[in-house]
């Protein structure tokens, strides 16, 4: 009986620890929780690139408006279609969103810097990627229309007032040769023959204004400070095909779309289905050559293509090495270079045989 309050004493003491104890780690827990809380809610220095939208270039936007406007010429209709595809980009990130971007098998964090340079704002980036999405439709245009044969020009789109030679050209004029030299089409060929002689020359250039050809003589004067000729120009490349091609799509950064928008646009001329049927995405830059190139974002694009039932999948040649190792069930990863062999591809396509496909 005398050792029945000595086991009470302790037993009193240690619940009392217990208690002190467990209030601690529940403290501490919240503690935990607001400290993760707060430190998930950091912002980071990264960006998350994720599928963006993808458009049927021989169809409409979003306002119903076709993308491609072709007015002066005949067009045909496509059972299938030719989509360019968009990368999502989320340039604020908390921590936890980077984690969960890093966890997502469709998207990717990469450091901001890679997306927008240190040396230049959100908004710059965003500007020059619509710049680069209009010069890509141009050169979209050119390059299409070069594959039909329609040879491109260089014509004058501004004149400076204050040029000296602004009574002797005018806009619209289109230039063919300088001193004997055919600048055939090319805006730096033109360029290079201003610039070979040094200020002060006397320049003869062959003309073609409203319809007419001419000579002019103009002279190059130094209007930059710069000791570079200059005429007084701002030149433009065109096409010399008697029709119009126009596009409704905007809000689009980055030239990647160029060679689906050139094969929009030669499917549309083109009596015969390029597509034969099947849902084709793509994407490439290209220029008035017809030449494509690589593009980023490759692996959010191959999933947009699956998304939307795509089953071909042009790829620039310099990109496969990427495709194949991010290759998804049932998307045939076509290796293209140039537009006609874009062309032929889809030809090959539609005869049942297969394409030069994309290797590691």
């Amino acid at each position: 009986m005398s050792e029945q309050p000595l086991a009470q004493g302790p037993v009193s003491s240690g619940g009392g620890t217990l208690k002190r104890r467990g209030a601690t780690v529940v403290v501490g827990a919240v503690l935990v929780i607001l400290l993760t809380v707060l430190v998930g809610r950091a912002p980071v220095p990264y960006v998350l690139l994720e599928p963006g939208p993808t458009y049927n270039t021989l169809g409409q936007d979003d306002q119903q408006h076709d993308i491609i406007v072709i007015d002066g010429a005949p067009t045909s209709n496509s059972a299938g279609q030719l989509r360019f595809l968009t990368v999502g980009v989320v340039s604020q990130l908390t921590l936890l969103d980077a984690v969960r971007g890093w966890l997502a098998g469709d998207d990717a964090v990469v450091p901001r810097e890679l997306i927008f340079p240190a040396d230049q704002s959100e908004e710059q980036v965003n500007q020059q990627n619509a710049e680069a999405f209009q010069t890509s439709l141009s050169d979209a245009q050119l390059a299409a229309l070069n594959q039909l044969g329609y040879v491109p020009l260089v014509a004058i789109k501004e004149v400076n007032p204050d040029s000296p030679n602004a009574s002797l050209i005018k806009a619209g004029d289109v230039i063919t040769a300088v001193n004997g030299t055919p600048v055939d089409g090319d805006a730096n060929k033109l360029l290079e023959a201003i610039r070979a002689q040094p200020v002060g020359s006397t320049l003869t250039f062959a003309i073609t204004r409203d319809g007419a050809p001419q000579t002019v003589q103009v002279v190059t004067y130094d209007s930059g400070g710069d000791g570079v000729p200059r005429v007084g120009f701002t030149p433009e490349v065109r096409s010399s095909a008697p029709f119009t091609i126009t596009f409704s799509i905007e809000g689009i950064g980055g030239p990647s779309a160029g060679m689906m928008l050139a094969l929009g646009i030669l499917d549309k001329l083109d009596p015969v289905d390029l597509t034969g049927g099947r849902i084709i995405a793509g994407t490439g830059t290209i220029n008035p050559r017809g030449d494509v190139g690589p593009i980023g974002g490759l692996p959010q694009k191959m999933v947009a293509a699956k998304a939307v039932g795509a089953t071909i999948f042009l790829t620039p040649k310099a990109n496969c090495a990427e495709a194949v190792a991010n290759a998804k069930p049932d998307l045939m990863l076509v290796q293209v270079s140039t537009l006609s062999e874009a062309l032929d591809a889809l030809a090959t396509i539609r005869d049942g045989g297969t394409p030069t496909l994309c290797t590691g």
